[in-house]
């Protein structure tokens, strides 16, 4: 029985003695106490005034009184109006504490088989431009998603899926084939991915330069955006592909094979994986299968041009195109198909797509389409919706060239790691080997951290050298307090987690007080983080427990304690503060060196 079980029980018999009624404990409400308030959890006490026939300050009062009267682990309580505050007794606390030593993988909630199946999608890249800067957003939030929800004790599998098809990918084929197609990776020195992403600007750069001759001729920017040769050869190509063009579909598959080559040393250095890869190219097939399937069925309907359509206006949505004119699909025909093989792949409980808010509406029809052609799965499918991550100069654009390379980024943030490692002397007497892999850990750290302590919901500036800061909410901050606990236990030699004493007596402080609330609170803290599908959760707690332990390691002596008591449960203290610590980042994808 945890802590607020124990109290709703203790409740639960103050209400029987008080006023003779029975109440069950589980309906009893309680919260942690604000912090504006003195107290570690309160109670509400409104629910029980019709059985005390009293005020509300009268009741908090008369159930605090029997509480500590009759409660060993109460010690104090306050009434706020119609809240009952209540301050537990620093046994309670230290208890905690030895649980969280005795416990493997503190905080964390065993997977079985009868666990919840969830599938959880990222990245999504598109095979015509490396990853970017939104790509890290989206590909750090799944990953760590995937982790909090495992640690809940959900059953998690990764997935991805390749948008390998398509007009933008014939644009970037298309430019190549036209103005060089005898240039590849090895022989330009260029990461595949990034060698195909230079195409797809070169093909912007020519097409917008098409359209401004047209529309110097008298047509429209709309007419001439449509008539430039590039986009109708473009269109030819994509049919080609669909129709199977032997020619087409080999320099297809020589693009993509450079694409893939660059994505997996994008995704290894990012330090996210996935359990399967799906390919747009294979899975809008079934979904032009099952559209035209429920064509038949009446399901779905054909305008007169053949294009095939959803009509979704008595869910208070609009019409939805599945199939254009040409038979060629669209992005909802390749996600029907992908959501069908996945359920039949993993069966899953529940699905959640990782994608940015912008496709809030595209998520709406899927799971409405699917629902309609008679799959009930489809109500458990879920938009994990984010907001879009900028650079301090604005906006950037894909097809003008403007956008930041993933790979660029993380050279930038390996070099000022490595420049503000050197400034503040930090790896002084390091050899060469182990500064670059720190360097490397504070890198990615602060990159992830960075990326993931914002609310997911919330669009967000990234600004590289606010996040590499051996201070403040930032990622090298709670990596040097974990670093800084391991040289207090390396110097404290002999000492192990079993010197913890059990039955400590002694003084609590304030500051020790507080560390411990925070050791409790952990296993509650991931469950949190796992229900909202919110990193941010567990980058804001690592943060205030780095924080608050800097503050008890500047006010308390450990290594030069005289009483053995003390410094074995500030030693136990702050080893449990680490493996928190440790678990926590672990939770967003990032290391903590032992040393730094």
């Amino acid at each position: 029985m945890n802590i607020v079980e124990s109290l709703q029980q203790a409740i639960s018999e103050a209400i029987g003695s008080l006023y003779q009624t029975k109440v069950a404990s589980e309906t009893i409400q309680i919260q942690l106490t604000s912090k504006e308030f003195a107290g570690d959890f309160t109670a509400v006490v409104f629910p029980f005034l019709k059985l005390s026939k009293k005020s509300p300050e009268a009741t908090g009062t008369e159930i605090g009184n029997y509480l500590i009267e009759n409660v060993a682990f109460t010690a104090q309580f306050n009434v706020i109006k119609g809240f009952l505050n209540l301050s537990l007794a620093h046994t309670v606390w230290v208890e905690a504490l030895d649980k969280a030593l005795k416990t493997n993988a503190y905080g964390k909630q065993p997977v079985t088989e009868q666990s919840t199946r969830v599938l959880v999608e990222y990245s999504s890249p598109n095979t015509n431009k490396p990853l970017h800067l939104g790509h890290i957003r989206n590909n750090l939030l799944g990953w760590s998603i995937a982790q909090i929800l495992e640690a809940a004790g959900n059953k998690v599998s990764k997935v991805n899926i390749v948008n390998d098809r398509g007009i933008h990918i014939c644009k970037s084929m298309l430019a190549h084939m036209k103005f060089n197609p005898t240039e590849t990776p090895e022989n330009s020195g260029k990461k595949g991915d990034h060698l195909v992403g230079e195409y797809y600007v070169l093909f912007d750069k020519a097409y917008k330069k098409q359209i401004a001759e047209l529309t110097a001729q008298g047509l429209t920017a709309e007419e001439a955006a449509e008539k430039a040769p590039l986009i109708k050869e473009a269109r030819e190509l994509l049919l080609k592909w669909e129709n199977n063009d032997p020619t087409v579909r080999k320099h297809w598959e020589t693009m993509n094979s450079w694409v893939y080559a660059g994505f997996d040393q994008t995704y290894k250095r990012m330090g996210v994986a996935f359990d399967k890869i799906y390919y747009e190219s294979q899975t809008y097939l079934l979904g032009k299968e099952i559209v035209l399937e429920h064509l038949q069925k009446g399901t779905l309907k054909q305008r007169p041009d053949s294009s095939v359509w959803a009509d979704l206006t008595a869910d208070g949505l609009d019409e939805k195109i599945l199939l254009r004119s040409d038979g060629t699909s669209v992005y909802m025909t390749q996600d029907i198909g992908t959501a069908i093989e996945r359920h039949h792949d993993y069966t899953f409980d529940k699905h959640i797509y990782v994608v940015g808010n912008e496709q809030d509406y595209h998520f709406k029809v899927l799971s409405l389409v699917l629902q309609r052609m008679g799959y009930d799965w489809a109500k458990n499918l879920f938009h994990m919706s984010y907001g879009m991550v900028e650079l301090p100069e604005g906006k950037m654009k894909s097809r003008e060239g403007t956008v930041v390379d993933a790979d660029d980024l993380m050279d930038e943030m390996l070099a000022t790691a490595t420049e503000t490692s050197l400034e503040l002397g930090k790896l002084d007497g390091y050899t060469d080997e182990e500064k670059s892999g720190i360097n490397n850990i504070i890198a990615m750290g602060a990159l992830k951290y960075f990326m993931l302590k914002v609310d997911p919901k919330k669009n967000m500036t990234f600004n590289p050298s606010e996040s590499i800061d051996f201070n403040g909410n930032t990622g090298p901050f709670i990596q040097y307090t974990y670093a800084r606990i391991q040289s207090v236990l390396r110097k404290a030699e002999t000492w192990t987690k079993a010197d913890f004493p059990e039955n400590y007596t002694s003084t609590i402080s304030e500051e020790e007080l507080v560390l411990l609330k925070h050791i409790y609170r952990f296993p509650e803290l991931i469950s949190e983080a796992a229900e909202k599908l919110s990193p941010a959760n567990v980058a804001n707690f690592c943060y205030d427990l780095a924080k608050d332990y800097n503050r008890f390691y500047h006010e308390h002596s450990m290594l030069k304690e005289e009483n053995a008591a003390i410094r074995n449960f500030r030693l136990a203290l702050s080893y449990q503060i680490a493996e928190i610590i440790k678990t926590g980042m672990q939770l967003l994808g990032i290391e903590v060196p032992e040393r730094m």
